[in-house]
């Protein structure tokens, strides 16, 4: 018998093998005895319908369940549980696995196309519906032939935000600003005026950092140094850690929260937990601007891209941005050719210029 913990979670895990398959899935206990008749149970079944010669069936959302579970403590596995929620919502879960038709992978792939959703996100629910399908295959269920579509990723134009957009997205998140519809500033309730000013507080942290949303919303006090003007930032996307340097501003705008803390969050919510990242007041504020094209991801860009613009190598960049493969960086590449061209035309220019210049004449 095989009863184990996994990472955080509070539950018992059963595995076991059979005939060169690892059968693993969450008990749903912290009793470690129930656990273990769960284990046992299980595998009798497992060993039943081997010699009987017939395939369980089970249901397609079980196998979504026990497919994020595998997945538990990697960098995947809250986008997978978000993921998880839309199938709930537009993919026919409550089939058995075998029941799942590629008539319902296309119904799903042309509602997503009907609502506007980008190849990129769509992808991510058919890899969560491809492992969790493959998942009941290598375990013994009875299972449908899938033939899964091929989404063509979009290539899009690097989006970042100029000084000049900056200003006037800022300006729409002010917390004292006037907006047409609402009371004065002055007479906002207190939870609102304090709403608002995280809001901004956190995008002048990302717009400066260049850190992911998730990232900062997460961070704690431990993680920052105000005597050298550092903070930790921990990525768990990657699983890597850097130091970065706060910018007069950042500093600024930490060191009034750090006196006005309550919680071990830079950014709390209303528990004394980690806030989740919110985008929705950001998206109104891009709409606001009438600055168009940009999502929250857009602040992460904006710091590379500026990094790059004043002279940052693609090698440098990647450091600060915490990515763990140079090919990830290559993006801001055509940025750096740009600005290594434009030296190059300023060199030229200053030799020509010498060159031309009219020798002296000795008298």
């Amino acid at each position: 018998m095989s009863v184990l913990k996994r990472g955080n979670s509070q539950f018992w895990y059963v595995q076991f093998q059979f005939q060169g398959k690892t059968y693993i899935k969450s008990s749903k206990t912290t009793d470690k005895r129930v656990a273990e008749r769960i284990e046992r149970e299980w595998r009798v079944k497992v060993h039943s319908q081997q010699y009987l010669g017939e395939l369980a069936d089970v249901k397609f959302s079980e196998m979504i369940t026990q497919f994020i579970e595998t997945k538990e403590g990697t960098p995947s596995h809250s986008s997978l549980i978000s993921q998880s929620r839309l199938l709930n919502k537009y993919f026919p879960i409550s089939k058995n696995l075998h029941e799942i038709t590629n008539n319902d992978l296309t119904s799903l792939l042309k509602l997503r196309v009907k609502q506007g959703v980008a190849n990129s996100t769509t992808k991510k629910s058919f890899d969560l519906i491809r492992g969790a399908w493959k998942l009941g295959k290598r375990l013994g269920y009875r299972y449908s032939d899938l033939e899964f579509p091929v989404l063509k990723l979009e290539k899009h134009r690097l989006r970042y935000l100029t000084i000049d957009e900056e200003k006037t997205f800022l300006k729409e998140l002010d917390p004292n600003r006037k907006d047409k519809g609402y009371v004065l500033p002055s007479q906002r309730p207190s939870h609102i005026k304090a709403d608002m000013v995280e809001i901004y507080d956190r995008v002048i942290v990302l717009l400066d950092t260049g850190a992911r949303y998730s990232e900062i919303a997460k961070m704690e006090w431990t993680s920052i140094n105000f005597d050298d003007h550092t903070l930790r930032l921990w990525r768990p996307k990657v699983r890597n850690e850097s130091i970065l340097y706060m910018t007069d501003r950042v500093h600024k705008v930490l060191l009034r929260r750090y006196e006005n803390r309550k919680t071990p969050y830079l950014f709390a919510n209303k528990k004394g937990g980690p806030r989740n990242p919110a985008t929705t007041p950001i998206r109104k504020a891009f709409k606001r601007a009438n600055i168009k094209g940009c999502t929250v991801h857009t602040l992460r860009h904006t710091h590379a891209t500026r990094l790059i613009q004043n002279g940052l190598s693609i090698y440098e960049v990647k450091e600060i941005l915490g990515h763990t493969d140079i090919s990830t960086t290559m993006r801001y590449a055509h940025l750096e050719r740009r600005e290594v061209s434009s030296r190059a035309r300023d060199v030229i220019n200053q030799l020509t210029t010498q060159a031309n210049k009219p020798s002296l004449k000795v008298v």
